[in-house]
């Protein structure tokens, strides 16, 4: 299904949600360079990213607002308006994870050794993949709906992943000798923080696909 099947005329609200989901993505990437900067001892390029990472999702936060106004006044059929508010709204709130990690480590600057960065790099990106997934489902939903199911089960599948990379870590971190139990519990608590990316992306798919079955009726 196009756009036409779920909006009364154009007026360029299809591309604002691009716009909106594309800053989606790219806080993901951000994210993504920010962490790998931590781990290695740059400081500087992290908070460069993170600043970058508050500037894109201000931005969305406008687009958002746009969007939101558009649906309102002009183009949403009014029994689908709610449905996407709603999807709009768990994106945004989605995408604001990625900083909230970034102004975790900010704030506490955790000392992460070594032995953790893999496992901690293989964590990070099964979170990005699971919003990247998220994302491409929306697009889908928006654009061709029949396309929906292709994107969603891969949510799914990195949020497993997540829990798996999440759980290994924790081991990790618990399982060291060179932790002190206050640095093991700041760990376990970053780690969860990350984890919970995935989850809340996982929970917008299953909203998505009850929105997909009311669409389908």
């Amino acid at each position: 299904m196009a756009f036409v099947s779920i909006f009364k005329n154009r007026t360029g609200i299809e591309k604002e949600i691009d716009n909106f989901l594309d800053l989606a993505s790219e806080s993901g990437l951000i994210f993504i360079q920010g962490m790998n900067a931590y781990l290695l001892n740059e400081i500087d390029k992290f908070s460069e990213h993170l600043v970058h990472n508050v500037e894109t999702e201000k931005e969305a936060d406008t687009l958002r607002r746009s969007i939101e106004d558009l649906l309102y006044r002009k183009t949403l059929i009014p029994e689908s308006r709610g449905d996407v508010l709603e999807l709009i709204e768990h994106m945004d709130a989605l995408l604001g994870q990625f900083k909230g990690v970034m102004f975790r480590i900010e704030i506490e600057r955790p000392t992460i050794n070594a032995e953790f960065h893999d496992e901690l790099k293989a964590l990070n990106n099964c979170a990005v993949q699971s919003v990247e997934a998220m994302t491409l489902s929306l697009r889908a939903y928006f654009k061709d709906i029949s396309q929906v199911a292709d994107h969603m089960h891969k949510v799914s599948f990195w949020e497993t992943e997540s829990d798996r990379a999440s759980t290994r870590l924790q081991k990790a971190i618990f399982g060291s000798d060179s932790l002190q139990l206050s640095q093991q519990m700041q760990l376990r608590d970053l780690v969860k923080h990350i984890d919970t990316i995935a989850d809340k992306a996982e929970d917008m798919a299953d909203s998505l696909a009850i929105y997909v079955i009311k669409r389908s009726l």
